[in-house]
């Protein structure tokens, strides 16, 4: 579906806010112009490449670190043995979202692609050559890659920081007294980050300060933790990181490659890139765990939900902490008098987890949502119905109120633009005319609305044009776009005469470009500076004697337009301009931050709310799946662009179509290794895989997510599309696949 034009778009929230407008950096990314970490080459710059292990677990008994020498044009080789001593210890967590990172501390390997030393090179060329030679032998211990064979653990924590178990009412007894339970298994893979644009580092060191070309998604953070571990004040550290070419998590996270890359330039006293070959994130820079669920349901013989049991165990390293929190997944939608979501922990000889794209919720819905389905199938019922019975009119466990009404609007606008009611209840009902077999399946969406703490600041020129500042991250999702558009309405501005300055951390702290929280955290910190700047500009015009605003100051002033307006008369007015000029002023500036009110955090359940509807249509000789049509209905509450609301729909329904059909990352069992490291293999949806795709846009209006009443909507795309997939597939053939990515050998036995 096309995005709406300006004049099919209903103005909403405002002059500026609510417009579909285009990308502000669009020109410069389809034109080549827009310049990434890697396109920076300062004079007398080093090529870094890591040499990695190819085994899993041991330790590394050898490097020919003479011969790498010896290659023209390389220069140094990192190792143990020579390698800088770091002031922070890389065993030991960065808060507060510091993973433990390897920098050559020792021979030690724990994962396959872990970093054994780095060769740095005057060219690309001799640094891979160089890394070549070094031909590590390794003492080898056998690699914990499987359920069987892994660690089991009791964790303290899961996800960043959230318990790893949460219970209420009691849901044994709620089983004991349902009429009817499903109880079933899922597994989820791992699934790695695959960006674009691949983790990379350009490090360049004045004496004691540090400038950093590297894609960022908390640049304030970022500078901290290098600062850290370098013994210098994060003043020293600047990071540039105008654009990135995607991120989904992992460009939060300090690596250890891109340590590396930052000691070499230190000892060798000039500038070095390192830029991660494709296989080589696979690795060092953090994935989607593997989950195993179990879900147990009760229900009565009305259909609603007596008890709702989600267990998860979630893999992790062999020696750091992050448990994806699937199970959590099952705490805040459905209305069980009985909830129990816990976690378990196996250590893998794998590189470490971390926050990828809808962390938890994505492997946790999945197997969530098919469960309902399940359980909808147990009860006689039809899916939507059912969820419609057991939706939450508070969030569970507590009394804070959830939106209901927007998850209900949800579930009715995307049924009848999708035409649900035509559903037969039972599968295989359905063939197009061409006898493929055809099905119908739903889930639910939720994702919740975090916000970090962030800065901005406004700065309102003579001429009536404004800058507008904040070191915020634009990973393609149109954060220039829509943070400008934020600001410029504060301001009372068209956009088009406000300047956006962003994604350099020697402005003010734009907070963290992750959880979807990015235009909610530093869209507000803009828009205080903004109405700073407009209060100032009140005061110098209200108290002017010469001024048509004069003596307003009690009865207010609006500002629209680059004019204020007198409130209680409109023709009573003056420009921004005529103002500064008068009061002798070349600008004003405001400066503001911006955090959640920690009184409604406490009292209101803050989610994204949304339903996702999909046509699969299945090959009943060969097993093959198209899924051919999706559409999902989201209320996240003030949609600052919808052009820019609807692509990010559309991306996480198309990630919902990579979990659901395609993705998996695949271990060799012997040795640890990631045996598809690479986009041939690994396989993602390219134009051919995605169907028609249909995002609405359910008005929903929030006064305590934030002043703005602003969501995000990167992430929750992706959350009800893998199980309405799921279930799809079920209604075309029959058979109950509870193993994703969902493959032809798990469909051809039941067709």
């Amino acid at each position: 579906m096309s995005p709406e034009t300006p004049s099919q778009q209903t103005v909403r929230f405002g002059s500026n806010a609510g417009q579909p407008l285009t990308r502000r950096d669009g020109v410069a990314k389809v034109t080549g112009r827009a310049t990434y970490a890697a396109d920076n080459h300062p004079d007398g710059m080093l090529h870094a490449v890591a040499a990695v292990s190819k085994i899993a677990r041991g330790r590394v008994t050898f490097l020919d670190v003479e011969a790498a020498k010896a290659h023209p044009g390389v220069v140094e080789v990192l190792t143990p043995s020579n390698r800088l001593t770091l002031s922070h210890d890389p065993n030991d967590k960065m808060p507060p979202f510091g993973f433990r990172v390897e920098v050559l501390q020792d021979d030690t390997v724990r994962y396959a692609n872990q970093p054994i030393a780095m060769v740095v090179a005057e060219t690309l060329e001799a640094a891979i050559e160089g890394a070549a030679l070094l031909n590590p032998r390794y003492e080898a211990e056998p690699a914990r890659t499987t359920l069987e064979n892994g660690l089991n653990f009791d964790p303290a924590s899961v996800g960043v920081g959230a318990p790893p178990r949460t219970a209420y009412g009691d849901v044994e007894a709620g089983l004991a007294g349902a009429a009817k339970v499903v109880e079933v298994d899922y597994v989820t893979p791992p699934q790695y980050h695959n960006a674009m644009e691949p983790h990379a580092v350009v490090a360049e060191w004045d004496g004691d300060r540090l400038m950093l070309d590297m894609p960022n998604q908390a640049l304030a953070m970022s500078c901290a933790s290098y600062a850290a571990y370098f013994g210098i004040p994060a003043s020293n550290v600047t990071i540039r990181s105008p654009y990135l070419g995607g991120g989904f998590g992992s460009k939060a996270i300090i690596n250890g490659p891109q340590i590396l890359a930052i000691m070499a330039a230190r000892m060798l006293r000039r500038p070095v890139k390192l830029a991660l070959p494709r296989a080589q994130m696979y690795g060092p820079v953090g994935h989607r765990g593997r989950t195993w669920q179990k879900l147990r349901l009760g229900m009565d013989d009305a259909g609603h939900l007596t008890a709702l049991h989600h267990r998860s165990i979630s893999a992790t390293s062999s020696f750091d902490d992050f448990l994806e929190p699937a199970a959590n997944a099952s705490l805040p939608l459905y209305a069980s008098p009985a909830i129990l979501a816990e976690h378990k922990g196996l250590r893998l000889d794998t590189g470490t987890p971390g926050p990828m794209r809808a962390p938890g919720e994505a492997s946790g819905s999945a197997a969530l949502e098919v469960a309902m389905d399940e359980a909808a199938d147990a009860c006689g019922m039809d899916p939507l119905a059912f969820r419609l019975a057991n939706y939450a009119e508070t969030e569970p466990g507590s009394e804070k109120p959830f939106s209901s009404k927007a998850l209900r609007d949800c579930y009715e606008q995307g049924a009848e633009r999708f035409g649900w009611s035509s559903r037969p209840l039972a599968p295989r009902q359905m063939r197009d005319e061409d006898g493929f077999l055809v099905g119908w399946g739903m889930g639910t969406a939720v994702f919740p609305c975090p916000q970090f703490p962030a800065s901005g600041r406004a700065t309102l020129r003579a001429d009536g044009t404004a800058l507008v500042e904040t070191a915020g991250a634009d990973m393609g999702q149109g954060a220039w776009t829509a943070l400008a558009q934020v600001a410029a309405e504060a301001l009372g501005l068209d956009p088009e005469k406000v300047e956006l300055h962003s994604g350099v951390s020697t402005l003010p702290d734009g907070g963290v470009a992750g959880g979807s929280a990015h235009t909610a955290s530093a869209g507000l910190a803009l828009h205080n500076a903004g109405a700073e700047v407009i209060r100032e500009l009140s005061e110098l015009a209200t108290a002017d004697a010469a001024s048509p605003l004069f003596g307003a100051g009690n009865i207010g002033v609006v500002a629209r337009a680059g004019r204020l307006h007198r409130r209680d008369d409109e023709s009573r007015s003056e420009s921004y301009a005529d103002i500064l000029a008068r009061a002798g002023r070349r600008e004003l500036v405001g400066k503001a931050k911006a955090a959640r009110d920690p009184a409604d955090a406490a009292a209101h359940a803050m989610y994204s709310h949304g339903a996702v509807f999909a046509e699969v249509k299945v090959d009943p000789d060969l097993g093959q799946i198209r899924t051919t049509r999706l559409v999902g209905a989201f209320a996240a509450g003030r949609i600052i662009n919808p052009r820019l609301a609807r692509s990010q729909y559309f991306g996480g329904m198309i990630w919902g179509i990579s979990f659901a059909l395609l993705e998996e990352a695949i271990a060799d069992e012997r040795t640890g290794r990631i045996m598809n490291a690479d986009l041939a293999e690994y396989h993602v949806p390219v134009n051919a895989d995605v169907p028609r795709l249909d995002a609405i846009m359910v008005p929903e209006e929030d006064a305590f997510v934030n002043p703005l009443g602003i969501k995000g909507v990167g992430e929750i795309g992706v959350t009800g599309t893998v199980g309405a997939i799921a279930n799809a597939v079920w209604h075309a053939t029959g058979v109950r696949v509870r193993r994703f990515p969902i493959r032809i050998e798990n469909l051809i036995g039941g067709l």
